[in-house]
Parts: C-alpha cells; sequence; structure tokens
C-alpha cells in the first residue's frame, strides 16, 4: 500500500503514523526495529535538509530499501521541511516516498505556489507519493531551547487551510496549534486541540501532522490523535536519547575505539524511546 493509504486507514481507526528522523544507519536501524516489533503499521523515517546532506538522498533512498527487504517491513522515508522546489525535486528524484514542500515563511500566494509546484511535479513522477505543505510558523528548532515565544497568531488559520489544501491538491498538511519545534526547559508547551478541531472541520480531506511532538506531555499527543492527527512527528528527544548515551558510554570507556560498541547502545536508547512513543499512537 502508498503512504496515503496507510494514514487513511490511521484516520478510520483513530490511531497515527509514527514519523523519526535520522543521519546515521544505525539510528534508522533501530527506529525501524522498534517499529516493527510494536507491530505499527508501517513507520516514516525522515532526513531535514541537513541530515539528507549528511547521509546523501539516494545513499538514504538505498539504507533504506536495504532494510525494507531484510525486515520485509513497510518504511517510507520522507523529505522533511525541505524549503525549495529544486531541493524537492531532487529527493523525489533520487526515490523518497514523501515530501514536506515547508513554504510555512512565503507568503500565502507564494506558498501555494511553490507546494502546487511540488505537487504536479510529484505525480508526474509517482503517483504514490505523498506530498505534505505547512501553513502557520512553527518556531523553534530540533534541539534544547529555554523558551520560545508562542503566540496564537502563529496558529494555522482554518480559512486558509482549507483554501491551500483546494489550491495545492496536497496529501497532508502541518499545522501550528501551539507545538514548537524542538525541547524547552523554561515554559510548558500546550496544544489547543479546540483551535485544531476547527482547521478539521474547515478541510476534512487532509491527513493532518503533529510537527514539534518532542517535549508535549502524553496527554496532548493522544488528544490530537483522537482530534484528528494521523502523523506525529519525532526527532529532537530521539538525538537527545543518542547524544546522551554516547557521551555515557565515551566517559565510561575512554579508551574504547570500536564504533559499535559505543554507538549500539546509544541506538539501543533511540529503540526504547521509539517504542514508547508508539505506544502513544495506538487507539
Amino acid at each position: 500500500m502508498s503512504l496515503n493509504n496507510y494514514l487513511q486507514k490511521a484516520r478510520e481507526g483513530h490511531y497515527a503514523i509514527g514519523h523519526f528522523n535520522f543521519a546515521t544507519e544505525d539510528v534508522l536501524k533501530a527506529i525501524v526495529e522498534a517499529a516493527k516489533e510494536f507491530g505499527a503499521p508501517c513507520v516514516m523515517v525522515g532526513t531535514s535538509e541537513g541530515e539528507s546532506e549528511f547521509v546523501g538522498l539516494r545513499e538514504a533512498v538505498a539504507l533504506v530499501q536495504a532494510l525494507r527487504e531484510d525486515m520485509q517491513y513497510p518504511i517510507f522515508l520522507n523529505a522533511d521541511h525541505f524549503k525549495s522546489f529544486e531541493k524537492c525535486k531532487a529527493a523525489i528524484d533520487a526515490g523518497y516516498d514523501s515530501i514536506i514542500a515547508d513554504g510555512s515563511k512565503m507568503s500565502m500566494v507564494e506558498n501555494i505556489a511553490f507546494v502546487k509546484q511540488v505537487v504536479e511535479y510529484a505525480r508526474s513522477a509517482n503517483s504514490d507519493i505523498s506530498v505534505e505543505g505547512e501553513l502557520g510558523y512553527l518556531k523553534g528548532s530540533s534541539e534544547v531551547q529555554t523558551k520560545v515565544e508562542i503566540s496564537t497568531e502563529d496558529y494555522s488559520k482554518p480559512e486558509e487551510v482549507a483554501e491551500f489544501v483546494q489550491q495545492t491538491g496536497v496529501d497532508r498538511m502541518a499545522v501550528v496549534f501551539g507545538n514548537i519545534h524542538g525541547i524547552v526547559t523554561d515554559q510548558e508547551e500546550k496544544l489547543d486541540i479546540g483551535h485544531f478541531s476547527k482547521i478539521v472541520s474547515a478541510a476534512p480531506q487532509s491527513y493532518y501532522v503533529l510537527h514539534g511532538a518532542s517535549g508535549l506531555t502524553d496527554a496532548d499527543v493522544q488528544a490530537a490523535i483522537q482530534a484528528g492527527i494521523t502523523n506525529v512527528h519525532f526527532n529532537t528527544e530521539l538525538r537527545v536519547a543518542y547524544q546522551h548515551e554516547l557521551s555515557h558510554q565515551l566517559t565510561e570507556h575512554p579508551g574504547e575505539t570500536t564504533p559499535y560498541k559505543y554507538m549500539g547502545p546509544a541506538a539501543e536508547e533511540v529503540k526504547k524511546l521509539v517504542l514508547a512513543k508508539l505506544a502513544l499512537f495506538k487507539k
């Protein structure tokens, strides 16, 4: 089945498909092992522009394809927050299954034109490619921060989301309703589920995506899924888990030079975290 088929089943069943970012093969394998062991219908794995430059577009596609064949499990590779048509096209040409054409910093008119161009190119290349747009400005970055100012002015407007979906033909929408990228240490991050419900009512045909789930309470994530979220993104928490355990291993074993002996435990921490997050996504 295509990714959109899985998202349709998630919407009907009131659960969500997990999306987790990777920049190394060991983290990718840990994510996929966790998803298969948990019994998730499928898993999305993503590379940001920076992560894809580190891994390589074609290399990321090859790694995912190898795991699909080895593990006999559905994995969908996503270009996460690609901000130009050229970069989106490169990911499509390399064989990515999904694209986030992120024009959230553009004007509404520019964003619609950009995403429509990506949708049209993706459809011409492979009708199974799923394309996501974003409206509203999702603040923060995929790291630990002290505080990120959140304003309701940044929230996605229901009527604009409806127009955006109609004009672009996009499959998925990333919307803002209190979520931010990354983790904040000096404030409480809280979702406005009521506002999100208004977005769903205005454009019910779209599959909705929760970005910036790292740092949210389990209750908020589950409430968002019950309100209509079918895809949940985690990145920062995985990075933190990996970095903490890697640092611990190198501190405890300063003379160790065999990479898999200190990277292996770090990847195992990522796997444990992914298993915990997947438990939130089921009904």
